[in-house]
């Protein structure tokens, strides 16, 4: 990267880092059961909730729970059950239209992240009624305490219950974006391993798999503290050691609890210390075709982490070692690699591919432009990248087999 640029980056970022302890991060209020939902939103004077969530939830009856304790405390509520597996800027929209038609006080988002970050979105267009949502993209750009929103997570990888940031995408543009603002964090957080029973095999595999990316890149950029390193740690042992476990067993209900408790730690791991290009090259993925986030960051991860070469080996080996895959007397270079070798192995087992279909070659320049605007300044990358850079991994990770 030319010289310039890269001080730049590096500037912003160890600013971002400096400016750390004194930001304004908080950690929401954990909640066991959809049971003890009602008595919260009393106690927090809302009387009529908008549930925000998707279809998959509502024809897998995983709403059920939630519904009956709302009916069972008398408290009058609506739902919102249209949100896309990316969330779009539509879909806010339409939610916000719910929401002051009947005149809703507040939020609770049940589903994965796709709802979880459409109902911060839509918080964000409450308390910003003249803003649209690509104004709101970025960090820091709302600072308004948004509706008591309530997250309830139905599967274990995004750690959007816990996080700062909402991803959207604007379908007219192929653009997909986040919004990063400490006012999205949820106020609380229900964790019940039991709604994520249900969750398919391939889902379960491929948001498992997002909540590692989440600790790895969390670990490995320049913007870390001691409790964000511990947090990616234990998370990544807690996915190392019960994804595939869930993935083969739906009704483990050890595993089940284990990946949520690791989604949620990465997720506050990242909010803190931010992720890379992983998540930049993914997201201009899931602009443009619509992949699913937990997937591609599965796919990508093994590649992006290769091209960092020896600037992550040091930390990818210690990642390496709380997984149980490396060894403590391994030289950073072995560990690094047994590590992202096991990350293969384990996306193969669960049946992962090792690329992903449908990307135009026409379309990689632009994809590239999008990642690198995404990642620099703000990602604390190991290494910084350029365009062209990024340009390559998107063919590293392209399957044409059918071309």
């Amino acid at each position: 990267m030319f010289f310039p640029k890269a001080a730049f980056c590096r500037i912003f970022q160890f600013a971002f880092r400096a400016a750390l302890p004194l930001l304004p991060y908080r950690e929401p209020e954990i909640i066991g059961s959809c049971a003890h939902v009602p008595s919260v939103l009393a106690s927090e004077g809302a009387r009529k909730p908008l549930i925000v969530t998707d279809p998959g939830i509502i024809a897998n009856k995983l709403l059920d729970p939630l519904e009956a304790a709302l009916k069972t405390a008398n408290m009058p509520y609506f739902v919102f059950g249209e949100t896309q597996p990316n969330p779009t800027v539509d879909n806010v929209e339409a939610a916000l239209a719910l929401y002051h038609r009947e005149h809703c006080d507040s939020i609770i988002a049940i589903g994965g992240g796709s709802a979880l970050d459409c109902a911060k979105a839509l918080g964000a267009r409450v308390v910003y009624p003249r803003k649209s949502v690509g104004q709101m993209r970025g960090i820091l750009r709302v600072l308004r305490k948004l509706p008591l929103l309530i997250a309830i997570p139905t599967t274990a990888g995004t750690g959007s219950e816990v996080t700062l940031a909402a991803v959207i995408t604007d379908t007219d543009k192929h653009d997909k974006y986040a919004l990063m603002s400490f006012p999205l964090i949820p106020h609380y957080a229900v964790l019940d391993a039991t709604l994520t029973y249900s969750l398919p095999p391939h889902l379960t595999s491929s948001t498992g798999m997002d909540a590692l990316t989440h600790a790895v890149e969390a670990y490995i950029g320049r913007s870390t503290t001691a409790k964000t390193r511990k947090w990616a740690l234990e998370a990544t042992k807690l996915v190392f050691e019960n994804v595939k476990e869930a993935y083969l067993d739906g009704s483990n209900h050890t595993a089940r609890e284990n990946l949520l408790h690791a989604a949620y730690t990465a997720g506050a791991a990242f909010s803190q210390s931010y992720v890379g290009y992983i998540h930049a090259i993914a997201h201009s993925l899931g602009g443009q075709y619509g992949t699913p986030h937990g997937l591609a960051n599965a796919v990508i991860m093994p590649y992006v982490l290769e091209s960092y070469g020896t600037s992550a080996h040091r930390k990818l080996h210690e990642l390496g070692i709380a997984a149980g895959v490396s060894n403590a007397d391994d030289t950073a270079t072995i560990g690094a690699r047994k590590f992202i070798e096991a990350i293969r192995a384990l996306n193969t087992s669960m049946d992962i591919p090792s690329k992903l279909p449908g990307i135009i070659e026409s379309d990689i320049p632009a994809l590239a432009h999008h990642a690198e605007h995404e990642a620099n300044p703000l990602y604390p990358v190991p290494k910084l990248m350029t365009k062209s850079e990024l340009a390559r991994l998107y063919y590293d990770i392209a399957d044409w087999s059918s071309r």
